[in-house]
């Protein structure tokens, strides 16, 4: 019993020993590094209708890869189209409604006219006496109603234009209804789910298709704070996937301003308990768009970080599992190191 004691003992400080050497020896070629396990993302985006309608076509599949400003799907319009020609119709009237008060004017003004040369008549014939007071009093009331009505007409004038006005903006929201029907690409990105069919009746806000966004590919680790702080926005990071022998070059683009506990899909549950800062690391778009084909969400991997140097010591070189970078990959200094 003694000796089987003992041989367990053995084993367990050997097995320590073990551990304890592949601790220290993969530290040793990660010190200036941070590292966190995570898998590569990107922003799910649905395309939705603005308007409730009919669905006319969807143009993409699930799985295809769609390109910014790209076509992918169409509500029908026909009933919008129908309204656009009635209240185009109803501009039309309003503008011939503006033609004839700019007649109404010119008449008013003709008349005013009219009744000045007869006032400036009459004061000459009242002065040699050959026309009555009453008559002169009756030009001078003719000259004040003309111009009232020259008045009365450029309102009348005013008021039919703001009704084109009217009649135009609702032109215009039928159009741009028209225009909203027909459902773009937001992004590149490649259609996750497909959730409507030719001949469906939507609502407004009704998903259309769910893309991946690829302009945006990234994985968020999460640091302790001891770490965490020496972590700067724009520090080089590279993510090394389960599946890949290479490494992918990356940057960081958000440190989280405070700390959490760590998701439980991440750690173990005694990690769990620590607070830890999420930090994301950005792959460049040049090189995702490089190999759009390949770029698949959801694969699992590591992200190492080059830490902020202390006390003017200098950059860590990265280690050497970590320096093969895909060839369309521009070398420089930084990088290389």
């Amino acid at each position: 019993m003694k000796k089987l004691l003992s041989l367990i003992l053995l084993l367990a400080v050997i097995a320590a020993g073990y551990f304890a050497w592949n601790y220290f020896n993969s530290s040793d070629a990660t010190v200036g590094f941070s590292s966190g396990n995570g898998r590569v993302e990107a922003v799910q985006v649905d395309v939705s209708t603005k308007i409730a309608g009919r669905v006319e076509a969807i143009y993409a599949q699930e799985g295809d890869l769609v390109q910014q400003g790209q076509t992918i799907a169409k509500i029908d319009t026909k009933q919008l189209h129908a309204q656009l020609l009635r209240y185009q119709a109803d501009v039309a009237a309003a503008q011939s409604q503006v033609a004839s008060a700019n007649a109404g004017i010119a008449q008013a003004k003709a008349e005013k006219l009219l009744a000045e040369q007869e006032l400036a008549r009459a004061k000459q014939l009242i002065k040699q006496n050959n026309i009555s007071k009453e008559t002169l009093d009756t030009r001078e009331s003719n000259v004040a109603v003309a111009i009232a009505n020259v008045e009365a007409a450029e309102a009348l004038k005013v008021s039919r234009m703001r009704s084109v006005d009217a009649a135009k903006a609702v032109v215009e929201e039928i159009q741009t209804q028209i225009d909203d029907a027909t459902l773009i690409s937001p992004s590149i990105g490649r259609v996750l789910y497909r959730l409507a069919e030719p001949g469906e009746v939507l609502g407004s806000g009704g998903t259309v298709i769910t893309l991946i966004n690829l302009s945006d590919v990234y994985m968020e680790i999460f640091l302790p704070t001891a770490q965490a702080h020496r972590v700067e926005m724009g520090a080089e990071a590279r993510v090394k996937l389960d599946v890949l022998e290479i490494a992918i070059p990356a940057t960081v683009s958000y440190v989280s301003p405070e700390s959490q506990f760590t998701p439980k899909q991440v750690e173990t549950a005694t990690e769990r308990e620590k607070l830890m800062f999420r930090i994301k690391v950005r792959i460049p778009q040049a090189l995702v768009l490089k190999h759009i084909e390949k770029v698949k969400t959801g694969v699992r991997g590591v992200a190492y970080i080059r830490l902020n140097t202390l006390d003017g010591e200098p950059l860590a070189d990265w280690p050497e599992f970590l320096q093969k970078l895909p060839e369309e990959t521009p070398s420089n200094d930084n990088s290389a190191r």
